[in-house]
């Protein structure tokens, strides 16, 4: 496979790739195209899995019912290292690049990838040494045995207002926890260890008296940890499967302090943005991939759709939409690169990393639902049917702009580290000040100095237009020219 059609080729052509690794993203590209791709349209067809909650002799189990063909689909992603790299190579990009390909053939896939990696980094940067090696060797196997992680914070009431809606307690005894509470959107439910957002006995309201606990599914004793009320119905991402939980007294561990715990979920959730990037712009690729395939062979008045004036320019603009959104979010996988080990208080370069996290995600989902949208559109009525993936791709995208933040949170998070930290100064000043910045700049600064309201209100229109100017900048500055590797 070549160009659109190869998310290696792509990666290689625009970033480069070093040899060991290109050897293994090949090989991991060219099993999905003969196996997994097939894999993943049976999971997909097969909707959400069953949930048996007790065994036969009426034992607590919580076994969610995945067929085999969906446990090898998640190993062979494990086994490229797409977790296990970020420890053992101490990096995070080879484990991004192998998501990027993940993301080509089944962006839900990626999902227990990228929560896995939330969960390791959380623990290897503030577990205790004893935590560390009782729990990060199982989550960094490459085998059957590896132990999956999840990042549950969302409750009942709404994931953006953590502060308001985390509802979860936790009471310490000696160096124990115990968490009592729901979590209501638990994404790879069946995880071995969750990293989950609770409010110690005593805590400050707001987001200040949260703290980040580290809870593992089984209890010492061997007994189920906590309980998996059900699983949920979703419009896609059915290769992860997704649920409530409900904690009573479980057991748990404190990541990190009780006062700063607030900066341990963001360090978690901002790696995952960047995930939830970069899984964007693959759907975008693979979605400009199925639109160019299509149009090579369906004939319109006389002559390949391709060759029709409207498309072509139409593909071309997509063709720009793909390295603008794949220049920023790459550059947010870089500079994570650089700052991941940091710790509170952060340099001016963590600051700057974090607004750039939340342009990319905010402007690569939205690319990504409007790209799977032109991809139906160009396949006609082939494009609404089941059976092709257009289909699929749109409810797989459709997801995309709610995980780890809404837009909403995107924008009022990124104003807030614009005027909190000035960021937006550091993003100039990496970028060498190019045209255009001196006069966003001045607006950036026309917003923030407005009332609370009129800043709330006013910060979308701009935040867009930083999102699409960043990503051209980046492009003119990171990507080669002309359109090698999407011919």
């Amino acid at each position: 496979m070549t160009g659109l059609e190869s998310p290696v080729a792509l990666l290689e052509a625009w970033r480069g790739v070093t040899v060991p690794l290109r050897e293994e993203m090949r090989a991991y590209e060219t099993w999905f195209a003969e196996e997994g791709i097939a894999a993943s349209a049976d999971v997909d067809r097969q909707g959400t899995p069953g949930l048996r909650m007790h065994d036969r002799f009426g034992r607590p189990e919580d076994r969610v019912l995945y067929g085999p063909v969906y446990r090898r689909m998640l190993e062979r992603g494990y086994a490229t290292g797409i977790v296990a790299r970020a420890v053992d190579e101490q990096a995070l990009l080879p484990g991004y690049q192998l998501g990027y390909v993940t993301s080509f053939f089944d962006p839900g896939l990626y999902c227990p990838y990228t929560v896995s990696l939330g969960t390791v980094l959380a623990l290897y940067k503030y577990g205790t040494p004893a935590l560390v090696q009782r729990f990060l060797p199982a989550l960094t196997r490459r085998d059957a045995g590896v132990w999956q992680g999840a990042t549950w914070m969302t409750e009942a009431g709404g994931g953006s207002d953590l502060g308001h809606q985390v509802r979860t307690t936790a009471r310490c005894e000696g160096d124990r926890w115990y968490l009592t509470g729901d979590k209501y959107f638990c994404s790879n439910v069946d995880a071995e260890l969750a990293v989950v957002a609770a409010r110690p006995s005593g805590a400050a309201s707001g987001v200040r008296g949260l703290a980040l606990f580290l809870v593992p599914r089984w209890r010492e004793d061997g007994g189920l940890n906590y309980r998996i009320v059900r699983l949920k119905d979703k419009i896609a991402t059915r290769s992860v499967p997704t649920g409530e939980v409900r904690f009573a007294d479980s057991e748990a561990w404190l990541l990190g302090r009780e006062e700063t715990g607030i900066y341990q979920i963001m360090e978690v959730l901002n790696a995952s943005r960047v995930a939830n990037s970069i899984g964007a712009v693959a759907l975008i690729q693979r979605a400009l991939a199925e639109a160019s395939s299509f149009a090579r062979g369906r004939e319109v008045f006389g002559r390949p759709l391709a060759q029709q004036p409207l498309f072509r320019r139409q593909f071309a603009e997509w063709q720009e939409e793909l390295r603008g959104g794949f220049a920023l979010a790459w550059e947010a996988a870089d500079q994570l690169e650089q700052v991941w080990r940091q710790e509170p208080p952060y340099s001016a370069a963590y600051h700057r990393f974090r607004l750039l996290a939340h342009l990319a995600k905010f402007r690569t989902a939205e690319q990504a639902v409007a790209a799977a949208q032109w991809a139906m559109e160009a396949h006609g009525g082939a494009g609404v049917l089941y059976e092709y993936p257009p289909e699929r791709l749109l409810r797989e995208a459709m997801i995309l702009g709610i995980w780890e933040g809404t837009p909403h949170r995107q924008i009022l998070d990124g104003v807030e580290v614009m005027a909190r930290n000035r960021a937006h100064e550091a993003l100039f000043a990496h970028l060498g000040e190019p045209e255009g910045a001196d006069a966003l700049r001045a607006r950036i600064e026309v917003l923030l100095a407005a009332s609370a309201d009129e800043r709330e209100a006013g910060a979308e229109a701009l935040f867009r237009e930083l999102a699409s100017w960043v990503g051209g900048v980046l492009t003119r500055l990171r990507l080669p020219r002309g359109e090698s590797g999407t011919q």
